[in-house]
């Protein structure tokens, strides 16, 4: 059977578009021993760069509705991969879901033993960020030990700096350190294009954890938006005040456009890079655009997201966007402007109020406070149930309302994701228009 009569059998079928991927692999023992299973992706299978989309709702029982009607042999299908969208995507996109998917901002990192042990053997940041083997080992730390619905790579909004023309340092203290920060028009020479060979270890670290977790849970790429590149750009590194940049806006506005622009060209490049290289979805972070007046972000900081997100949508248009902003209470209804699939929200937003506000028709992700994850068990499962409650059942990941805190008890984020897979949504709640959902715990 042709991959072109293939893909008309699912058509035939009256299925959406891309969810259900058939993928050329190799033959093992296991699917010598079964001809036609339908497996997972063992550990480091090498995949060919070939592959077709066939449904979003159909699970592979589809094939064998198509075998026992003759369209297809079950024995020519041995070859091949067969992975679903993740429970993330699809909730990311609002379609109907057994129960919330979860993961955690910053799930890999300090507040983990492991990762503790592995840092004192490379204790350069850049490196472990930059180095494809500590990439992938630090990101699947927390997918061995928990088992989230998403596992994003391990790295940093600054990453991609150097690669368009602004080196960067990470202090200890400090952090991030930026000597010749762009503050005239003669420091914009320094820009250039973004050469995406020399974040190589990004695509070939997202092509690994893709092949790592098979089908059983979203990869993420994530990227900073323009607006907060751009202050530690200008700013030098981190600031409490964002003095520096927010005269800027007023003492000299067509220079923070032109580096906004070329932050924004370059960001649009590298989101399609990490898609290309196997991430599932991609996160947003406007870190610093809550720091803004409503008024200001509308103007220095929208536009150029929304840019982005046209951008992404014309190269991978299947491809879920998440923004997140710290303190975004009085942005939720600008946020929503920008064209993005789900809207991140921080602690300080009520749920309820967000969805009020938002509207069934985007999805939203949060907000459980990381400092929950201090308290007895008993209270985290209690406010996850509410966090739950409130969003709905259609178009919610669950997640904390900023990153795992350091410190924060390993037993307490297992618990987290725990919880978070014993809900399931009565199957009467999967009513886009209902505004509460049933829970079973």
């Amino acid at each position: 059977m042709s991959f072109s009569s293939l893909t008309s059998a699912c058509s035939s079928l009256g299925v959406k578009s891309s969810s259900l991927i058939v993928q050329l692999g190799f033959h093992t023992a296991e699917n010598n021993k079964f001809p036609g299973a339908f497996v997972s992706s063992p550990k480091r299978t090498k995949i060919k760069k070939f592959s077709i989309a066939c449904s979003s709702t159909v699970m592979a029982t589809t094939f064998l509705s198509l075998a026992f009607r003759g369209i297809i042999n079950l024995r020519t299908l041995s070859p091949f991969i067969f992975y679903l969208d993740p429970l993330l995507v699809k909730a990311a996109r609002g379609d109907p879901v057994s129960r919330p998917p979860a993961w955690m901002m910053r799930q890999a990192g300090r507040y983990m033993a492991v990762y503790r042990k592995l840092a004192e053997k490379h204790p350069s940041f850049r490196e472990r960020s930059e180095t494809t083997d500590l990439i992938v080992e630090i990101s699947l730390q927390p997918w061995e030990a928990f088992r989230p619905d998403g596992v994003i790579i391990f790295s940093d909004i600054l990453t991609p700096l150097p690669a368009f023309g602004v080196p960067f340092d990470i202090e200890e203290v400090r952090g991030p350190v930026i000597q010749s920060p762009i503050r005239s028009e003669d420091d914009l020479k320094a820009l250039h294009p973004i050469d995406l060979e020399k974040l190589h270890f990004v695509g070939e670290s997202l092509k690994i954890l893709r092949q790592e977790v098979g089908g059983h849970a979203a990869v993420l790429g994530f990227v900073g938006a323009p607006w907060t590149i751009a202050t530690y750009i200008v700013e030098g590194g981190t600031t409490r005040t964002y003095t520096t940049i927010k005269s800027m806006c007023h003492t000299a506005p067509n220079l923070l456009r032109t580096l906004l622009s070329h932050l924004t060209k370059a960001i649009s490049e590298y989101i399609i890079y990490q898609v290309e290289s196997g991430a599932h979805c991609i996160q947003i972070f406007d870190s610093w655009g809550g720091q803004l007046p409503p008024d200001m972000w509308e103007q220095w900081s929208k536009p150029y997201i929304t840019e982005i997100v046209s951008v992404v949508r014309n190269k991978c248009p299947k491809t879920p966007l998440v923004l997140y902003i710290n303190g975004n209470g009085g942005l939720l209804e600008r946020m929503k402007g920008t064209g993005v699939d789900v809207i991140g929200l921080d602690w300080t937003v009520d749920m309820a109020d967000a969805r009020k506000r938002l509207g069934s028709d985007i999805s939203v992700q949060g907000n459980v406070d990381p400092a929950y994850l201090f308290s007895p068990l008993s209270a985290v499962t209690k406010e996850i149930q509410r966090v739950v409650k409130c969003a709905g059942p259609c178009g919610h990941i669950l997640n904390l309302g900023h990153g795992v805190l350091v410190g924060t008890p390993e037993e307490a984020v297992a618990h987290f994701f725990d919880v978070s897979k014993s809900l399931n949504y009565d199957g009467s709640s999967q009513n886009h228009l209902m505004e509460e959902s049933k829970l079973l715990v």
